[in-house]
């Protein structure tokens, strides 16, 4: 199913054309509208004039996270404050939180992406669909809500913090497809096991988001609930999710080329390079109103595929992400990525999704100790299995990330299981003292 063909499936220089007119006049707009813009864009010598369309994207200025801080919370509003109807932001767990701002036609917007993205995910509006992210000022709660009533389809706004409760809701009330995070899902999964109420579940769909998952995540949740996952990705600063999620082939996430323009940088330089390279994803928003983004860094790493998928849509699509350039650790003069010991983790039989890294530095050496939960089996067995199970697990995390780690296993429920996004990683180093 394909929501708005007309769109999902331009040629693509149907797809650059339209990009490259909304970009010049996206960037005229801000110029003009923008303060902080405008004085970047002089700062290098850059008029609007001199953007004739996309293939001059790379002569403009970046907006990184430092941008967002220091404009806190309007100063990149190109609209007056009159002409927004809602503000967002990120959970700001260190600095400001990083706001978002919305005319009407923003919310229109956002809407139309989500559904788009649900019915990618073969959602219809007959569909139940219980919301089980977060309402309020983050945006995957009311975002995905708008999505799937503009799509028609009967939304239980569920939120987090009672799962017991939302259990309850899911079987009474007979829904069809969920939209949390992937972590939280599994959580969900492990709850009905608990209370044995699996065959009582009329789930089919779920699309997840907001934090990384895995192919193997994505399987086992998938056999547990007996279910199809999809994944959608957002961020607050660009309108929250729906800016791309994976059809049924599972080939990448479409990204709306209609209204958000990707680019590849090399994150070390910020040159641009081939979108088939790994690097830095940017996006710059070719619609918003009320507080668009020109070239931002996401800090996500990938690469794109602008080849047409046999979805029969046509819009690049986001391949699955390396890590991001700002979580990395460097451990040992080793870069390692939270992803690929998750990754590593779920290839062995008898482990859970739900580990903790433990970075600290003895003297002048860096330690690497990974908690991973396992199966209760595991704890009923003799001591020599735990002993297998654990080399087991250091010669994997071994070969996938080239560093020798200490293992700690971890009975079920030892660790937190988080119903928002997980923390994976204390990094104990004073590293910046």
């Amino acid at each position: 199913m394909i929501w708005n063909e007309a769109k999902e499936c331009m040629s693509r220089d149907e797809i650059e054309t339209l990009q490259s007119k909304r970009l010049v006049k996206q960037v005229d707009r801000v110029y003009h509208n923008v303060e902080y813009y405008r004085k970047k864009m002089q700062a290098i010598g850059i008029e609007p004039g001199d953007i004739k369309g996309i293939e001059d994207l790379g002569k403009l200025p970046f907006t990184t996270y430092e941008d967002l801080n220091k404009t806190y919370p309007f100063g990149l509003a190109a609209v007056p404050k009159s002409e927004l109807v809602r503000v967002h932001a990120s959970s700001g767990t260190t600095g400001k939180p990083k706001v978002a701002a919305y005319t009407r036609k923003d919310i229109d917007i956002w809407s139309e992406c989500v559904t788009r993205c649900m019915t990618m995910a073969g959602i219809t509006r007959d569909d139940i669909i219980q919301v089980g992210y977060g309402y309020g000022l983050f945006t995957g709660g009311l975002g995905a809500h708008y999505g799937a009533e503009n799509l028609g389809a009967l939304v239980i706004p569920m939120s987090t913090g009672n799962t017991d409760k939302l259990v309850n809701m899911m079987i009474d009330c007979e829904a069809t497809a969920i939209a949390c995070t992937p972590s939280y899902l599994l959580h969900v999964a492990e709850t009905l096991r608990d209370r044995k109420l699996l065959d009582q579940v009329k789930l089919k769909v779920a699309l997840c988001g907001a934090e990384p998952w895995t192919d193997n995540m994505r399987r086992q949740m998938e056999e547990m609930l007996n279910i199809k996952a999809f994944d959608i990705y957002g961020l607050t600063e660009i309108c929250g999710p729906g800016v791309a999620t994976d059809c049924e082939y599972h080939k990448g996430l479409h990204i709306w080329e209609d209204h958000f323009l990707p680019e590849i940088i090399d994150p070390a330089t910020g040159n641009q390079i081939d979108s088939t390279e790994c690097g830095e994803l940017v996006i710059t928003t070719l619609t918003k109103e009320g507080m668009p983004l020109i070239r931002y860094r996401t800090k996500d790493l990938t690469t794109i595929d602008k080849t047409p998928c046999e979805c029969g849509r046509t819009m690049a699509r986001i391949q699955r992400f390396k890590g991001r350039s700002d979580d990395m650790l460097i451990i040992r003069g080793v870069n390692v990525f939270p992803s690929q010991v998750e990754s590593a983790l779920l290839t062995i039989d008898g482990t859970t999704p739900h580990y903790m890294m433990v970075v600290d530095r003895k003297g002048n050496d860096d330690t690497l100790e990974v908690q991973v939960e396992v199966e209760e089996r595991f704890f009923s067995d003799e001591i020599k299995d735990l002993e297998v199970l654990s080399n087991k697990i250091k010669a994997t995390l071994k070969s996938a990330i080239g560093l020798n780690a200490k293992i700690k296993l971890v009975e079920p429920n030892g660790l937190v299981h988080s119903e928002g996004k997980t923390k994976h990683v204390t990094d104990n180093r004073k590293l910046y003292e």
